[in-house]
Parts: C-alpha cells; structure tokens; sequence
C-alpha cells in the first residue's frame, strides 16, 4: 500500500468495520479476522503453540462472547489501538494491517 493512503473513515458496520481509504478503495473487516490476527506478542505467542484441550476459559472470556470493539484509538499516524470486550487491549494495528485484512465491503447499511 503507497504510504499516501490513508484511511478517510472508519465506521462499525454490523459485526465488522468499514473503511474508506484515500484511493477509493472499501473494504470491510470483520471483527472476528481482527481479533485472530491481533499483532500482540502475547497473541503471537499463542499462535505458535499448539492448542491445548485442557484449558480453562476465564469467567471474563466466557462473558465477553464473541469478540467487539469497544474503544479504538489513533496511535501517531500509522495505526490503531483497539480494546476489546474481553479486555485485551495490546495489539496495535497498523494501515498496512488493516488493509491487507479487509475484504471487498458491500454497500453501507442504511
């Protein structure tokens, strides 16, 4: 993505974000695809291990359900700081990222 594409707006549309970048281009980015991919040493290091059957989920995982945004920030220039409703705030998502995640968006819900 050229470094002169930014992102004009950002909005909640249903179970994902829609953006509208600089160069025309919309795209939608589920939350679900966000919340698994979140760039985080924490989540990376989750990924890389194997998964394990015996784990028990917190009484806050079990009540947070699916993942949602509940509050996103602009970090400098370059990227955005999303917490969860789970409560896990550490990943950092650049332009880069959130473009390369989204997928064709669909018209705007009215």
């Amino acid at each position: 993505m050229p470094a002169d594409v930014l992102p004009l707006s950002i909005k909640r549309d249903g179970d994902a974000f829609r953006i509208e970048w600089s160069d025309g281009v919309a795209a939608s980015v589920p939350f679900l695809t966000l919340r698994n991919n979140c760039p985080c040493a924490t989540c990376n290091d989750e990924r890389t291990k194997p998964a394990d059957p015996f784990r028990v989920l917190s009484a806050r995982e079990v009540s947070a359900g699916l993942p949602v945004p509940v509050a996103m920030k602009a970090v400098g220039h370059y990227a955005y700081q999303i917490t969860w409703n789970d409560g896990h705030d550490a990943g950092i998502f650049t332009l880069d990222a959130l473009r390369r995640l989204g997928q064709p968006a669909t018209p705007p819900r009215t």
